[in-house]
């Protein structure tokens, strides 16, 4: 990052200088002043709902390691019901990594500290659960050189569905965001040079890439085979648009893009109301259009929205069920739940043998298994992700955890 210096762990530290072209002094608009030092748990507390969205999308795959349901009428619905679920939450994910770590950032540590300490606070939960996987059942059906290329996290750059999708499923964001966190020094102090004014014209560009990609994918990669599940894509059309990590690399610039624009006060906010009900509207549109639009494109401005809301909430102390206690120490375990619950998932099919179940009997057993997902999750943050992001990310003088970090 050459003369520019970033740290994240959520703490103000210092005066940040000015965005280029940003309005200063009198001329500044009203709440802009001190907005980078105000922390912000309602985002926190939307981390959990997001994972909360792959959990279910995995648990209504039809596939036989997963399926719970014996009827075939109520297993087609609850698939067509949480469809592009795991696709939201990992976008929203995706674009709330690079709104936090802009937002977060402070100018006193060098790129190899910030690097250092987003290695730390991923690593070590991704390899217990890769662990997990491989003892409980990934074991019997992974090669050798998938396993070992998904623990380094370079699955994502194979081109084999049944490569980047290894060991732990979920896993594979995880080396996507290895490359956000390489990306996000030069990122940051390119992407903060852009007037304020200008930046809504960036962001609308982005999005405009963001469908950009599965346009291109659809008439120029091969379409066959098609993907598991029969759904209108190949793999490899399927790789390069919600896989390969330079090109979900436009949802995380999105996020820096926007965190800019709400520090420099340059963000029209329409509220945690309306941006929910778009959103919400969007999931249903992802049913009606071709299979790898719905996958990252459809939702991309009410996540956007969603999460600027809740950011301006909290800047401006308007009451959110976001950052209530419960809801952001769900918010923290998040991460540990996001890796843990395809384990849980898995395992316990397994267990239960090749019975299939009534949808009352599924539902209670769906919700024991979150509830056994939320309960190692907690487990594994108190005894693995807290004490060593606090032991080895954070400077002995500042030992304090980054309660809003998206990861």
């Amino acid at each position: 990052m050459s003369s520019e210096q970033l740290s994240v762990d959520g703490r103000k530290v210092g005066a940040q200088r000015p965005e280029a072209g940003a309005p200063t002094g009198a001329d500044a608009p009203r709440g802009t002043q001190g907005r980078k030092g105000v922390r912000l748990p309602s985002l926190t507390g939307l981390r959990f709902p997001a994972a909360l969205l792959v959990f279910l999308y995995h648990a209504a795959l039809p596939i036989p390691s997963l399926r719970l349901l014996a009827s075939d009428d109520a297993q087609n619905a609850f698939t067509r019901a949480a469809e592009q679920a795991g696709a939201l939450g990992v976008s929203f994910f995706f674009v709330l990594s690079g709104f936090v770590l802009t937002w977060s950032v402070r100018e006193r540590d060098g790129a190899g500290a910030f690097l250092r300490r987003r290695f730390v606070k991923i690593y070590p939960n991704y390899v217990v659960t890769w662990l997990l996987a491989m003892l409980l059942f990934a074991y019997a059906f992974t090669d050798f050189w998938r396993a070992a290329a998904n623990l380094l996290m370079l699955q994502v750059w194979i081109p084999d569905f049944d490569t980047y999708f290894s060991v732990n499923t979920p896993s594979w964001s995880l080396g996507v965001e290895l490359v956000f966190y390489a990306s996000f020094p030069l990122l940051y102090t390119l992407l903060r040079r852009i007037p304020a004014y200008r930046l809504k014209y960036w962001a609308a560009g982005v999005v405009v890439g963001v469908f950009a990609i599965p346009f291109a994918a659809y008439r120029l990669l091969p379409s066959t085979p098609q993907v598991p599940g029969g759904y209108d894509a190949s793999p490899l059309q399927y790789w390069v648009t919600y896989v390969l990590p330079p090109t979900r690399l436009l949802e995380f610039a999105l996020g820096i893009l926007v965190a800019l624009m709400v520090r420099n006060g340059r963000w029209r906010n329409i509220g945690l109301l309306w941006s929910g009900a778009l959103l919400a509207g969007a999931y249903v549109l992802t049913g009606f259009v071709p299979y790898l639009y719905a996958q990252r494109s459809i939702c991309i401005v009410p996540i956007v929205l969603v999460i600027a809301a809740a950011a301006t909430a909290d800047i401006e102390g308007r009451p959110s069920l976001l950052r209530t206690r419960r809801a952001v120490w769900l918010g923290e375990i998040s991460f540990a739940f996001y890796l843990l619950h395809y384990v849980v998932l898995t395992y316990g099919r397994k267990v239960l043998g090749d019975d299939l179940f009534s949808t009352p009997a599924t539902i209670g057993l769906l919700l024991a298994e979150a509830v056994v997902a939320v309960w190692l999750s907690w487990a594994l943050y108190g005894l693995v992700e807290r004490p060593l992001t606090r032991r080895w990310s954070q400077k002995r003088t500042a030992l304090q955890p980054d309660t809003t970090s998206t990861r």
